[in-house]
């Protein structure tokens, strides 16, 4: 009895160590993508980059987040969550501190990868570790972790080239400074490094209780989810990627354009809140989905006949249109009803939609680079738009997946 409180208090440090990780991974898992936009012209003459490559280096992100979140579940049986979470931040600290200094396209993009492979598994994995160590307090702890990645999103964004600036206007030190942080990261994980063991009754449960995958692609509601998801990612990616570079052709300067970008990325974190919150009030989220779609489509039309006039208003609304993404994410968990439905459509929505957001970057570089201009692309992100809001409405009709599959 005597050793009681010490291992409660053990376990109360240990969750709060935890939390800190928590926040500081999430802050992490996207700099490395919005940190590249918002210095993608210099990183492209630097590097004597084609538009083309320019769109594969954006497509890169949706690809590695597929191939190597799918790896994500195996590693954490065989290591624990938490340590390959460890690894995780110290891959993305490796891949943002070589890739500046690689000496040429081939390794920029190896580095790259390697980066984003630490983000793939770490996002795959991060809500399996927030359901195990604070299983009552899923709610709180998923909206802090919403809120620290859009907070690192903007914050990437939005700095990015004054710190560039200030550490001399040489681009390699601005990407390469993110390292730093994803450093920081790394040693809040550290104790969960040794405690690969742990849970193992879980670990068999969940084995047990996951249904074949197939009954989900039986699911047209399965379908539609993942459609949309890619879809939404798509948009995403594309913006994460150009849309400094749209403002910085229509004259805008490159601070006020990474700048814009940061805004575009910020409204994720009050409208993380409040949309899953809304969404799960409605038996139907096909409304929320027209809204943001609508919001899309103005900010594209905006940023197609005044990109600069307009500045801040299309960034407004492109932020609220991505914000498709938590809206996504909540009907995952809406679309089943039990846990190991919501784990199965959970892999399956978010693995089949980042292989279809893949070529979108892409094909917008070699439509840039073609056309000289932003027309054509702007209308292809428009075009996206519409089968995204038809998708998501058929996504968001009051159904089971574990209904679906069994007919």
């Amino acid at each position: 009895m005597a050793e009681e409180p010490p291992r409660a208090s053990t376990r109360a440090w240990a969750q709060r160590l935890l939390v800190v990780g928590i926040v500081l991974a999430a802050f992490n898992l996207r700099p490395a993508i919005t940190s590249l936009g918002a210095l993608l012209e210099e990183v492209r003459d630097g590097l004597g980059m084609s538009g083309s490559v320019a769109g594969l280096l954006t497509s890169v992100p949706p690809l590695c987040f597929a191939v190597f979140g799918v790896m994500a579940p195996r590693l954490a049986r065989r290591f624990g969550p938490g340590a390959v979470v460890c690894a995780g931040m110290a891959a993305i600290t490796a891949g943002l501190l070589i890739r500046p200094y690689a000496g040429g396209t081939a390794g920029f993009l190896a580095a790259s990868a390697l980066a984003l492979m630490g983000i793939a598994v770490s996002n795959v994995l991060m809500p399996v570790i927030v359901k195990r160590w604070f299983p009552d307090r899923v709610g709180s702890m998923t909206g802090l972790y919403s809120m620290a990645l859009a907070l690192g999103t903007s914050a990437a964004a939005a700095i990015t080239v004054p710190v560039t600036e200030t550490l001399g206007g040489g681009w390699q030190p601005g990407l390469a400074i993110w390292a730093v942080l994803a450093a920081a990261a790394v040693l809040p994980w550290l104790p969960q490094v040794r405690k690969r063991d742990t849970a193992p009754a879980e670990q068999t449960s969940a084995r047990t209780e996951t249904p074949a995958a197939p009954r989900v692609t039986r699911s047209r509601t399965a379908w539609a989810l993942a459609v949309f998801f890619g879809l939404q990612a798509t948009a995403a990616y594309i913006t994460m990627g150009w849309m400094a570079q749209i403002y910085r052709d229509a004259g805008v300067a490159a601070g006020t354009a990474g700048l814009l970008l940061a805004v575009t990325m910020v409204m994720g974190v009050p409208l993380a809140f409040v949309i899953p919150r809304v969404a799960a009030r409605l038996p139907h989220q096909g409304p929320i989905v027209l809204v943001l779609g609508v919001c899309g489509l103005a900010g594209y039309a905006g940023l197609h006949f005044a990109p600069a006039g307009g500045a801040w208003a299309w960034a407004l609304l492109l932020g609220v249109s991505n914000c498709a993404f938590p809206l996504a994410l909540t009907m995952v968990g809406m679309r089943a009803r039990t846990g190991a439905g919501v784990a199965q459509l959970s892999a399956f929505a978010q693995s089949t939609g980042y292989l279809i957001s893949i070529p979108g970057p892409l094909l917008v570089g070699v439509l840039y680079q073609h056309s000289g201009g932003w027309g054509l692309p702007l209308a292809l992100m428009a075009a996206l738009m519409v089968p995204q809001m038809v998708v998501g409405v058929l996504a968001g009709r009051d159904r089971t997946v574990e209904d679906e599959a069994a007919r």
